[in-house]
């Protein structure tokens, strides 16, 4: 071959030669961008950052639990410590005393039903031979049988031997009680501490927060706070007024009808079906029900009746006049709201469900233009049958 022939070849191969010399790292470095490490480990860091945040909220979650609990008590006595600090009352003091008037009102609850539980007790024991042969009575008379009160008491003592099995077994386990028991008064007290303070250092704690944001979040970050002090207290005292109209009606009909315990029936009625949600009016309709029961049926027909009629008094007259400048929230709203907060948050979220629903829609109805739906007008009969008489001709 001619040396002119094989100089063109080789030229003619450079290029491919050229691309099958290429380093493998030159390679490497032209298939893989530069970005890409720096982000594997921005990825990487997000990750642990989310199970590092995850796992402190989890290891806080009974302290964020205090908190939550304290802001919004805090949240429903600030009506009440305003109205006082505006009568030139320190916030300390009128934080002071709107807790003795809170703590006054639960302690006397607690004692009022502790009373009624021990009078009911004392009472059942007594009558207890009694109701037994009423009862061995009847079952013959209805069962034809042929039982005695020997093979009741028999029966019973041995009910009455595994239950004190039972109850010794629970209490070998004073130091788990004890501590369950310590630790849900340490919770308490920390309750108390925090709404202590976030209501009376309720303005200076509104003001750090802001501090931190600029001046236009400033102005939504206070707007969402009034509305949730307003909201919070008006629910709050919305329901003490039915609770008290609720207990002072039930009160009068327990009088009347004779049942024993009338006081502490009703007060349990009113503080029940107010403060308990969507249970609450069931729970406590069937106390007053069963004492009623245990004395005379007929009086737990009657009380029963009663408390059926208030119940739809109060829904359709009292309770729509009382909550009208208060929280007006819809039934299926505060039912699912309730729900919704039980199955998040368990029975902290349900007593919370309703003031922070009730927040969160004043909120959005601030802030959400709505419109009039205009609806079409309907013609008059007249204006149908003239149309009908000129249709038009189709020839």
């Amino acid at each position: 071959m001619p040396k002119d022939e094989s100089d063109a070849g080789e030229r003619e191969q450079s290029p491919d030669d050229a691309a099958a010399e290429v380093r493998p790292d030159r390679v490497v470095a032209s298939v893989i961008p530069a970005w890409l490490p720096r982000a594997y480990l921005l990825a990487a860091a997000t990750v642990a950052g989310v199970v590092i945040t995850f796992w402190g909220l989890m290891r806080l979650r009974g302290l964020l639990t205090v908190l939550v609990v304290s802001l919004f008590l805090a949240f429903a006595i600030e009506p009440a410590v305003n109205w006082l600090a505006a009568r030139r009352w320190k916030r300390g003091a009128a934080t002071l005393a709107v807790f003795v008037v809170v703590t006054v009102v639960l302690v006397g609850f607690v004692w009022t039903m502790g009373e009624l539980v021990v009078g009911q007790v004392t009472t059942l024991i007594e009558n207890l031979p009694r109701d037994m042969h009423s009862a061995v009575t009847w079952i013959n008379s209805t069962f034809h049988t042929d039982l005695s009160v020997t093979d009741i008491t028999d029966r019973t003592s041995d009910i009455s031997s595994k239950l004190q099995s039972w109850a010794l077994g629970l209490a070998d386990d004073v130091w788990g009680i004890g501590t369950t028991a310590l630790g849900v008064l340490f919770q308490g007290l920390g309750v108390l501490l925090f709404t202590y303070y976030f209501a009376a250092d309720g303005p200076r704690f509104r003001n750090a927060v802001c501090s931190l944001l600029p001046p236009q979040r400033q102005r939504h970050v206070l707007r969402a706070w009034d509305i949730a002090v307003e909201k919070t207290g008006g629910y709050i005292y919305s329901r003490a007024l039915l609770a008290f109209c609720s207990a002072l009606a039930h009160y009068a009909a327990m009088r009347v009808l004779g049942i024993p315990s009338a006081f502490a029936l009703a007060l349990w009625v009113g503080v029940a079906s107010q403060f308990i949600p969507t249970v609450g009016t069931y729970l406590a309709g069937a106390l007053p029900v069963l004492v009623a029961l245990a004395h005379n049926p007929r009086s737990a027909l009657w009380i029963l009746g009663f408390i059926v009629v208030y119940q739809q008094f109060e829904n359709y007259v009292l309770q729509p006049r009382i909550t009208a400048t208060t929280l007006d929230m819809h039934p299926a709203v505060a039912f699912g709201a309730v729900l919704a907060g039980a199955a998040l948050f368990g029975a902290t979220g349900a007593l919370l469900a309703i003031p922070v629903t009730a927040s969160a829609q004043a909120f959005l109805a601030a802030y959400v233009r709505r419109y009039d739906v205009e609806i079409p007008p309907t013609p008059e009969p007249a204006q149908r049958t003239r149309s009908r008489r000129r249709a038009p001709n189709t020839e």
